[in-house]
C-alpha cells in the first residue's frame, strides 16, 4: 500500500536500488557531456562521466526545474499522497532545494521541504531515517525533523585527487583559497554546514587513504553508527578503506560500498574517496 506521506529526493542522494529499497521518489538531475544533456541515473553513469572527465570532454550538471518537482508532487497526491517530505542535497552546492520549494508553493497537498546540508550518502542516511521514521507512524513535520537531525549528526569526509574539478564547477569556495595553486598536493575536505571546506592536505594517495580512515574512526567514536564509502573510478581503493573500517570502528550498524552518481562525479573528479558517518 503506497504511503499517506510520500517521500521524494534527488538523483545525487538516492540511487535506483535505494529508491526501490525505500520506496522513495526521485528527481533527477541533469548531467551535460559534450552538447548531449542526460538524465542522471537514467542515462548519464558515473563510468561515462568519469570518462569523458579523463578525456578533458567538456562535463557540466543542472538542477531540476521547479516543474519537475512540481510534476512529482502532483503524481505523489494523484496516487493518495496526503503530504510529502521532500529531501536534498545541500542548498550551500546546487540550487535543486530551491527548485523544490518553489514547487512546495504550488504543490496541492503539504510538502516539507529539507535542506540536507549535505551531498550523496550524507543526504542518503538522512532520506532513509525520514522513511522508516513515516513507517512507523511519524507526520510530515516530524519525519522531516528527524531527517535533519540526522544530517546533523552525521560526517562527511573525502579525498579528491586534484582540486581541479572542484574549482573548475565553483564547489570550493574557501578551500580554493586555502590550497590556491598547490594542486600537487593530496586534499582532504569535508562538508561543514552546507560547505565544502578544506581540512588537511598530505602529499600521497596512499597517506590521504590512512588519514581518511583515521579520521572517520574518530568520527564514529563508540557510537553505533552507518557509514558509507564512496568513490569515483576508485573501486579497489574504497573496498579496503570499507574492509579496514569494518574492523577499526566499535559499533558499525551498516556498511555500504559505492560509486557516487554522476553529477557528483562530475564535480570531484576520478579518483575521489569519500567516508559518510551517520550515527544510527
Amino acid at each position: 500500500m503506497a504511503r499517506l506521506i510520500a517521500v521524494v529526493s534527488d538523483s545525487t542522494s538516492v540511487d535506483q536500488e535505494m529508491a526501490k529499497r525505500l520506496d522513495v521518489i526521485v528527481v533527477p538531475l541533469k548531467v551535460v557531456i559534450g552538447a548531449e544533456s542526460y538524465d542522471e541515473g537514467v542515462a548519464a553513469s558515473p563510468e561515462s562521466v568519469a570518462a569523458a572527465l579523463k578525456q578533458r570532454s567538456p562535463v557540466s550538471t543542472s538542477r531540476p526545474a521547479p516543474e519537475a518537482f512540481l510534476r512529482v508532487y502532483e503524481k505523489a497526491a494523484s496516487a493518495g499522497a496526503e503530504a510529502i517530505v521532500s529531501i536534498h542535497l545541500s542548498g550551500e552546492v546546487s540550487g535543486t532545494y530551491e527548485s523544490a520549494t518553489l514547487a512546495a508553493r504550488a504543490a496541492s497537498v503539504p510538502v516539507v521541504t529539507v535542506d540536507s546540508r549535505h551531498l550523496g550518502m550524507g543526504t542518503g542516511f538522512a532520506v532513509e531515517a525520514a522513511a522508516e521514521a513515516i513507517d512507523a507512524g511519524a507526520s510530515a513535520d516530524d519525519a522531516a525533523e528527524v531527517a535533519r537531525e540526522r544530517a546533523a549528526a552525521t560526517t562527511a569526509l573525502f579525498y579528491v585527487d586534484t582540486l581541479e574539478f572542484l574549482r573548475r564547477g565553483g564547489r570550493v569556495g574557501t578551500a580554493a583559497a586555502l590550497f590556491g595553486s598547490a594542486l600537487a598536493v593530496k586534499p582532504l575536505l569535508k562538508v561543514e554546514d552546507g560547505r565544502i571546506v578544506p581540512l588537511e592536505k598530505v602529499r600521497t594517495s596512499g597517506k590521504a587513504l590512512i588519514r581518511l580512515e583515521e579520521l572517520a574512526v574518530g568520527a564514529a567514536d563508540l557510537r553505533s553508527v552507518d557509514i558509507a564509502v564512496s568513490h569515483l573510478a576508485n573501486a579497489e581503493r574504497a573496498d579496503v578503506l570499507a574492509e579496514r573500517l569494518r574492523e577499526r570502528v566499535h559499533d558499525v550498524h551498516r556498511l555500504v560500498v559505492n560509486q557516487v552518481g554522476a553529477v557528483i562525479g562530475a564535480h570531484v573528479g576520478p579518483g575521489m574517496l569519500a567516508v559518510v558517518v551517520s550515527p544510527h
